[in-house]
């Protein structure tokens, strides 16, 4: 059969479908082929057709982001970098160097680690012969790091995504993938210095954020078993009873006794003791009053934990940051890892009326018309054992840190920059290159080259002839304070028009002078 026959044979079958197949199979002795042959030809060229794609089997998308997660508008992006900034800031000022980690882990690193949470781990598919899983957080990542690499004293920062198969609630600010900055230091020091200057840093943080009144609970896990012991919690349920209490930020003490009750199976009166205790709120009076309790005072555990507390807000009060800083009792975090202090910042932000739909949708909790409680903000605390439990002489690196919860406080800066008139500029262009003729663009393209090569941040518009009164506006949107513009004269006299788009102002500037003046003008 000759090239020209089979490529007519190959056409037809691509555009007759089943017709031409059948043709094909009738006619075959004309052709000198056999009936297999033409099958296999047909099967190549549906294949090949159904690679380059049909209307018949268009694939239809949803055009959605995942369950649980978001996209960032680059006006969104622009407010998400002012808040990584600060917080990366105060970081630095306190002498933390920063690391990063792989994004999954060994399933056996994170196994074991969180307690009633651990459900909400990710897992991966086998990967070449090792069980993987997403990083829940950044501290057992971290744990795993220092034992690793034999590592016993760091002060670190790390900012990455975490994930959790939580049930997302995003008007509530929970996401199933989300940002999380965390501060820590390890190594063998003095009681509660290093755990003094964590909550110092959350205080920092807060107050450049210029977010409104917050304050930090405060609590230690030592306190709270020896709370449960002395109230007849049995040693086995500590750590679940410990997730229950957690939970009296988001449910009333009925609902909480309940769970311990009738799902955690502890007596009415051991839940009602409990009660009493998760009550106290205060500072270091209650810290002193609690270690003349009959009952708490009988807890080693719970006297040690109270004596460091003392410590603590006698450290605090030097930071000066004793007026946001509560000793609450009710502070639980029920994450299995803790050992000593823990800590949680919680906001209260009050909007103005017209941001108060935005707060609901960007992840507050709606209170009353007034205001907006957004709830926790930053949490952490003191976590000595978890990196004994990877080091393989189980050599224990005493470690204390804070996690900024970004997603929420990012939520209300987003929502006060929409209750504001302000507008949010999402580039850092100082000046545009203009022209007022025709046939300059070398010329721009010239001078924009200079200012690149000079570090200055400058753009031009993709158009050989764009009008003036188009350059201008493009600047007062985009919200470019200068514009350099050439023109013929300019040109001849070595000069470059230099325009403040505020004010409207120009000025001739010579050419070898250009540099310097913007740079003067945009420090």
């Amino acid at each position: 059969m000759n090239t020209l026959g089979l490529i007519s044979m190959r056409m037809c079958a691509g555009l007759m479908g089943r017709r031409t197949t059948m043709l094909l199979r009738s006619t075959r002795c004309s052709f000198g082929m056999t009936l297999s042959q033409i099958d296999e030809e047909v099967a190549k060229l549906l294949e090949l057709k159904a690679q380059l794609g049909g209307d018949e089997g268009k694939q239809t998308f949803v055009l959605k982001t995942a369950k649980g997660t978001r996209d960032y508008s680059p006006k969104q992006m622009a407010i998400r970098e002012k808040v990584f900034n600060i917080i990366i800031s105060c970081f630095k000022r306190h002498g933390a160097e920063t690391i990063d980690t792989p994004v999954f882990e060994l399933k056996e690193t994170l196994t074991g680690k969180y307690g009633e949470d651990s459900k909400l781990i990710y897992d991966l598919k086998d990967q070449g012969g090792e069980l993987l899983s997403l990083r829940y957080d950044l501290t057992v990542p971290f744990a795993r790091y220092l034992a690793m690499n034999k590592i016993t004293n760091i002060k670190r920062y790390h900012i990455a995504k975490v994930y959790r198969r939580d049930n997302p609630a995003m008007t509530r600010g929970r996401y199933r993938e989300f940002y999380q900055c965390d501060f820590d230091i390890a190594g063998q020091y003095d009681a509660m210095i290093p755990d003094a200057e964590c909550l110092k840093i959350v205080y920092e943080i807060l107050n450049e954020l210029d977010l409104g009144d917050f304050r930090i609970k405060v609590n230690d896990r030592r306190i709270l078993d020896g709370m449960f012991a002395v109230c007849g919690v049995p040693d086995e349920k500590f750590r679940t009873i410990c997730s229950t209490v957690d939970k009296l930020d988001k449910m009333a003490w009925e609902d909480v006794k309940n769970e311990m009750v009738n799902e955690k199976g502890l007596s009415e009166d051991v839940a009602d003791q409990i009660g009493q205790f998760v009550s106290m709120q205060g500072g270091l009076d209650l810290a002193e009053r609690l270690l003349q309790d009959p009952r708490l005072s009988k807890s080693k555990q719970a006297c040690a934990g109270l004596t460091d507390m003392k410590q603590l807000f006698s450290y605090l009060e030097l930071f000066q940051v004793t007026d946001k800083v509560v000793f609450d009792l009710s502070l639980a975090r029920g994450l299995d890892y803790y050992t000593g202090v823990i800590y949680e910042a919680i906001l209260s932000q009050t909007l103005p009326a017209a941001a108060s739909t935005a707060a609901e949708q960007n992840g507050a909790v709606a209170g009353d018309e007034a205001g907006v409680s957004v709830g926790s903000v930053a949490g952490g605390g003191r976590y000595d054992g978890l990196v004994g439990m990877f080091d393989p002489k189980g050599r224990k690196v005493p470690c204390v840190g804070v996690s900024i919860g970004i997603e929420r406080i990012f939520s209300i800066m987003e929502q006060k920059a929409e209750a504001s008139s302000e507008k949010v500029r999402t580039t850092e262009t100082q000046v545009l290159v203009a022209s007022a003729q025709k046939n300059l663009l070398e010329e721009r393209l010239k001078l924009t080259a200079e200012l690149w090569n000079a570090g200055i941040k400058a753009e031009v518009l993709y158009k050989k002839n764009p009008k003036l009164l188009s350059q201008l506006q493009h600047c007062e949107e985009t919200g470019i304070p200068l514009v350099a513009i050439l023109g013929e004269q300019e040109l001849k006299d070595g000069v470059v028009k230099l325009r403040n788009v505020a004010t409207r102002e120009e000025v001739d500037v010579p050419r070898f002078n250009l540099i310097d003046e913007i740079k003067t003008r945009t420090s």
